[in-house]
């Protein structure tokens, strides 16, 4: 099977009701990301950081996989199919999704203070007196501004074996993960899935620009694949 790496972002998760992370304003549902996604804002306030987070958690539980997820999750059936998600929702997963690397963290995930690699599955509310093995604090297992991706480079190497690459949800304005699109193959194709989509410079790939949204673009470019690949 030939490979097809995806690249998603806020927007198609919004279609399921999840707001983007990030809005023109610089406020994530009403808050300062600096207060509730950089470790300074962890520093500054636990209770704030941890209540916020509770609450998109509760949100998370409220919202189910649209269209775009499930037909990403089709895909497979022609297609060996790898997610790379800039959401640390689960709506991939919810749809059946095999493949998927989360850039920046999972929300039903907490990790220690102390240990990175002490993680643990987590779909309820977290307090201050939740703590690890160790008696360290347990945190979102959130990539906050200015951490490191660990999942960064497993992303790059997959890029780099992609047949097709696919850019859904997303505007390519956070980085490092809008620096991805330079590990991809310039030989290779680019289609990208926004209803108001940017423009895509320094690249040499043929990109072919799907303006709607993740609801209505994945199905369209599932026939397209599928067609020309028969």
């Amino acid at each position: 099977m030939k490979k097809l790496v995806v690249l998603t972002g806020a927007g198609i998760s919004a279609e399921s009701g999840l707001k983007t992370f990030r809005d023109s304003d610089g406020l994530w549902q009403g808050h300062d990301i600096k207060e509730v996604a950089t470790p300074q804002g962890w520093r500054k306030n636990h209770e704030l950081v941890l209540e916020f987070y509770n609450q998109r958690r509760r949100q998370l539980h409220k919202v189910q996989p649209n269209r775009g997820h499930k037909t990403l999750f089709e895909l497979e059936n022609n297609f060996d199919v790898h997610i790379i998600t800039q959401n640390v929702d689960n709506l991939h997963e919810k749809a059946g999704s095999s493949n998927i690397i989360h850039l920046h963290g999972e929300l039903f995930k907490v990790r220690s203070v102390k240990d990175k690699n002490y993680i643990l599955h987590w779909e309820t509310d977290l307090h201050k007196t939740d703590i690890d093995k160790n008696g360290f604090q347990l945190r979102p297992h959130i990539v906050w501004f200015g951490e490191d991706v660990p999942a960064l480079q497993e992303a790059k190497e997959i890029i780099q074996k992609a047949d097709y690459f696919v850019v859904v949800g997303t505007s390519l304005q956070v980085y490092p993960a809008a620096g991805l699109i330079e590990y991809i193959n310039p030989k290779i194709p680019i289609y990208y899935i926004d209803p108001n989509p940017i423009s895509i410079r320094n690249l040499s790939n043929t990109i072919e620009i799907i303006p709607m949204n993740a609801g209505e673009g994945i199905p369209f470019l599932r026939t397209k694949l599928i067609s020309l690949n028969n």
